[in-house]
């Protein structure tokens, strides 16, 4: 689900400067996005009490997909992630949290901080763009957008809600349709460092494509019949 921008943070000076940040592979948040949480390892626990103390704010974020490791033998981060808050948060009998987050803006790292915590912080920039909420909506190739999920439904004999699909605002179906999507981590990531909505809708029509004539050339339809 998708919801437009949250009136919490309307400019830079909304945002923290520094943010714990938790890697995650194959995750994809983008503004507005809900995304649920899994936490269960302690020093990820850790980050999210002191999150709820604070501004309930965490930065999602990739490793780098080249799997390339720091100093401390740790995986190496992507250059962009993005920064949600803590909307809703129910402990387990277990010691785990379930939390969901709301993705609020991109940003960029600009360092990694050598703070004495179980978990990683960064210093970060937001995209400053992302805090215009329907900035490029109107651009949007949404035809191509629609065709594309729904040859994508059809092959993989699936359905979805069209009274909501048709409903749905362009900012909301592009971002709605980039995180349920079921590609790998290279894709989320470059339909999360897409410039704009514009670009994001078309990246996510190609890797669409690509997906499914790959589908299409296992099955066999790529067979020449003698």
């Amino acid at each position: 689900m998708v919801q437009a921008g949250n009136i919490n943070y309307r400019r830079e000076s909304d945002l923290p400067a520094t943010v714990a940040v938790f890697p995650l592979s194959g995750a994809l948040l983008l503004p507005g996005g809900q995304m649920p949480v899994n936490i269960f390892e302690p020093r990820y626990l850790a980050m999210i009490d002191e999150a709820m103390a604070g501004g309930r704010i965490i930065g999602m974020i990739q490793p780098r997909l080249d799997g390339g490791m720091n100093e401390a033998g740790e995986p190496e981060l992507c250059a962009v992630g993005c920064l949600g808050r803590i909307t809703s948060l129910t402990e387990t009998g277990d010691g785990r949290y379930l939390l969901n987050l709301q993705g609020i803006v991109r940003f960029r790292i600009l360092e990694e901080l050598g703070e004495k915590k179980p978990y990683r912080v960064c210093r970060v920039a937001p995209f400053a763009a992302d805090l215009d909420p329907g900035e490029g909506a109107e651009d949007v190739d949404r035809d191509s957008l629609l065709k594309a999920f729904r040859l994508y439904l059809d092959a993989n004999q699936l359905e979805a809600d069209w009274e909501s699909v048709v409903k749905a605002s362009n900012e909301t179906l592009v971002n709605a349709l980039s995180m349920m999507s079921p590609y790998g981590a290279a894709e989320k990531q470059a339909l999360l460092e897409a410039p704009d909505l514009k670009t994001r809708a078309a990246t996510l029509v190609a890797i669409t494509e690509i997906s499914l004539a790959r589908e299409n050339s296992e099955d066999g339809g790529g067979q020449i019949l003698q």
